[in-house]
């Protein structure tokens, strides 16, 4: 059985269920959760002296991320109270998602991946990649993929 179980969110609706189901099984079997989010890194694209349009200071950009980073990871860590679940929360920044979640899954010692997958498929999936994709095939654990 399952002891620890590692919970990316990207904050979407199927993130928020694929949690839940978590939760349900953590609380099932004993387990305990660490909940993940991994944030992108301020990036501005500059040309010379000039600044996009839609420029954010990298101090902005951090101020908003870890401020949506606080509300995906607490709807997680008060449905997993409720539940009687121990949930730890962890926000990483990285322009990897699927790096992120694999370094997170060792550093935490968890036992299991539980994660969303969006299942795009034709170009979305050749020009967005799967992030599940790639947790599957270097994730090191078990990798549970919820849709």
């Amino acid at each position: 059985m399952f002891k620890h179980i590692l919970v990316p969110t990207d904050g979407s609706e199927l993130s928020r269920r694929a949690a839940a189901a978590a939760i349900e099984e953590a609380r099932a079997t004993g387990a305990r959760l660490t909940a993940l989010h991994a944030m992108p890194p301020a990036t501005p694209l500059v040309f010379g002296d000039l600044l996009p349009t839609a420029y954010m200071p990298p101090d902005e950009h951090e101020r908003l991320a870890n401020k949506a980073a606080d509300i995906y990871l607490g709807d997680i860590k008060v449905l997993a109270e409720a539940a009687g679940v121990e949930c730890h929360t962890v926000k990483r920044i990285s322009d990897f998602p699927a790096e992120a979640i694999v370094e997170t899954a060792k550093k935490h010692h968890c036992d299991l991946i539980w994660m969303a997958s969006h299942g795009r498929r034709g170009i979305a999936a050749v020009l967005l990649g799967s992030e599940t994709q790639k947790v599957l095939a270097h994730g090191g654990v078990p990798v549970l993929v919820f849709r």
